[in-house]
């Protein structure tokens, strides 16, 4: 089936970029201008992520590379959390006072805490050395880069390789000590070996270097002394905590380069199968490639002025409507406070976890056993799971569908907004195919039935942007033949609603429904607080003045 197809894989095709030897040397294809010869790998490109385009972040490793015309990269507020604590750095630590994009009142309070804990952790490190009798580290105030440069263009038309580590740099007085940390928003946080090996390897075989925005990077006069040994540690700009991801001789960091990043950047960079998503909106490939189906209006605004291109989901815009000032604090810069969640959120969670345990491997639920159990939750919460489960059991779409129906179980859809430039993504519950067409299904867990007065879609919008996504040709397939699911679970019942993308006033109210929420959110560039009830569970309190007026407390309780 080509929906089947256009779901699951999307190929390289004549979007990539390309390389002529024969008369003028490496070009790039028609829409892309700069210089394809300059390869930069971050480790952190390394992190594993299921919904990641393998060819978009094989893109990004061509940094000199983009597309013409030039896209706008204006935003209104700063969207990168730790831009300003690594500011603040730079002035605790070399004295200089860097400049930048303005950020939200929010943002800088969140900011000056977590610079805080960043040089607590730091004097506490400092103090164990010594306690230890180890020599103490200074910052470093230029990046490492590792180069390995080509007399000719390889096969992949590259006569220079860059590779690189983000992150906070310091060195022994006699440089044979080098450490490079990595900031977190909230804890320390472990992190994938491939990746602590590439971080360590840039540290141990870096030289000094600066770069400029499209420039290959340039070495400073002077090189650093040649270290013996690195660490990599990882920090929490929450807490404080620090933990050592890596304290190895150069010599073993180059066994573990040969043996595991050599092949994990090659794959990096060779990456080649298209995948719709978040990956879009930083792409330069974006408007040659074929993968994401554009949708012009989806949701049904226009930008007041030019901006960056964005992603977003529908939980995205409904935190947006819910509070401006907590959508952008916690996602778009994604910090927040660790705070536990309510049952009624575990328990959605966790059975919608086991559900999609289920529902990986073939077969319905009909005939199976009910668990005694459920991972996350504790006995006492676990009965209404149980029974949530039950009823889930005799609606399961899988129970008589054919063997060789093709099944997604949480699935990232995608589409392009051109008229917003902003990807819209959307991760399905199920997915599943009828025919020619497909099943979009979405499952909520609920303690009450919903009030009769409300129509579904405005109470579950998700719903609403899946008929919207469905009209418009995603995933494909015949639209006839398609239908958005709504699963609703109680502990004592359940229900189960269609709603048919092919329909032409169902798509209306579902368009209507979209726009509600998408023109509110394409205008804002202030993001201001909406204080209310929902204030006190909120995951940005203590970082937001009118929250914490809303809720009594004052702004000396930030921690």
């Amino acid at each position: 089936m080509l929906a089947v197809t256009r779901l699951t894989k999307f190929t390289a095709d004549a979007f990539l970029i390309l390389v002529d030897y024969r008369e003028r040397g490496p070009q790039v294809c028609p829409g892309l201008a700069g210089d394809p010869r300059v390869i930069r790998v971050k480790a952190a490109l390394l992190e594993p992520d299921p919904h990641a385009c393998p060819r978009g972040r094989a893109a990004v490793t061509r940094p000199l590379v983009f597309h013409q015309p030039e896209r706008t990269r204006r935003t209104p507020l700063e969207e990168f959390a730790l831009a300003p604590v690594m500011r603040a750095l730079d002035e605790a630590e070399f004295g200089r006072a860097v400049t930048g994009k303005p950020c939200h009142a929010g943002h800088l309070r969140w900011a000056e805490a977590a610079t805080a804990a960043f040089l607590g952790a730091r004097a506490d490190e400092e103090a164990a050395r010594r306690a230890a009798g180890y020599p103490a580290t200074g910052p470093v105030g230029h990046e490492w880069v590792a180069v390995h440069e080509r007399k000719e263009a390889d096969a992949r038309g590259a006569t220079r390789y860059e590779r690189t580590a983000w992150g906070r740099r310091y060195t022994s007085a006699d440089g044979t000590l080098r450490e490079l940390w990595l900031p977190s928003f909230t804890s320390a946080k472990d992190k994938p070996e491939r990746v602590i090996l590439a971080a360590a390897a840039v540290a141990a075989f870096g030289d000094a270097a600066i770069s400029g925005f499209r420039k290959p990077y340039r070495p400073l006069t002077g090189r650093d002394v040649a270290p013996q040994r690195v660490r990599v540690i990882s920090v929490g700009c929450g807490d404080g905590s620090r933990k050592v991801l890596a304290d190895l001789d150069v010599a073993q960091v180059r066994i573990g380069y040969e043996t595991i990043v050599r092949a994990a950047f090659a794959e990096l960079v060779d990456g080649a199968d298209r995948r719709p998503g978040a990956d879009c909106a930083g792409c330069e490939e974006l408007p040659l490639c074929a993968a994401p189906v554009r949708v012009p209006g989806l949701l049904g605004a226009t930008p007041s002025a030019p901006r960056k291109r964005r992603t977003v989901s529908m939980s995205d815009l409904r935190a947006h409507r819910d509070c401006p000032a907590r959508y952008h604090l916690t996602r778009v810069l994604k910090i927040k406070r660790l705070a536990r969640e309510s049952e009624q959120i575990r328990r959605g969670r966790a059975v919608d976890a086991w559900l999609n345990d289920r529902h990986a491997t073939p077969g319905g639920c009909r005939s199976l056993p009910l668990p005694e159990a459920v991972a996350g939750l504790t006995p006492e919460e676990t009965g209404t799971a149980i029974r949530m489960i039950a009823q889930h059991r005799a609606i399961c779409p899988l129970n008589d569908l054919p063997a060789a129906s093709p099944v997604h179980v949480q699935p990232r859809l995608a589409a392009y907004d051109s008229d917003l430039d902003s990807v819209v993504v959307a991760d399905a519950d199920l997915l599943y195919a009828d025919g020619d067409g497909w099943i979009w299904r979405e499952t909520k867990t609920s303690g009450k039935r919903p009030p009769g007065h409300i129509p579904l879609m405005e109470l579950y919008p998700q719903v609403a942007l899946a008929v919207v996504m469905m009209a418009s040709g995603v995933p494909g397939g015949n639209l006839r033949r398609s239908l958005v699911e709504l699963e609703l679970l109680f502990a004592d019942g359940r229900m189960r609603e269609e709603f048919a993308p092919s329909d032409p006033a169902t798509v209306s109210q579902a368009r209507t429904i979209i726009a509600g929420y998408g023109i509110q959110w394409a205008a804002d560039e202030v993001y201001p607080a909406r204080p209310g009830r929902p204030c006190r569970g909120c995951e940005a309190l203590p970082w937001c003045a009118p929250g914490l007026a809303e809720v009594g407390e004052t702004i000396d309780v930030i921690s």
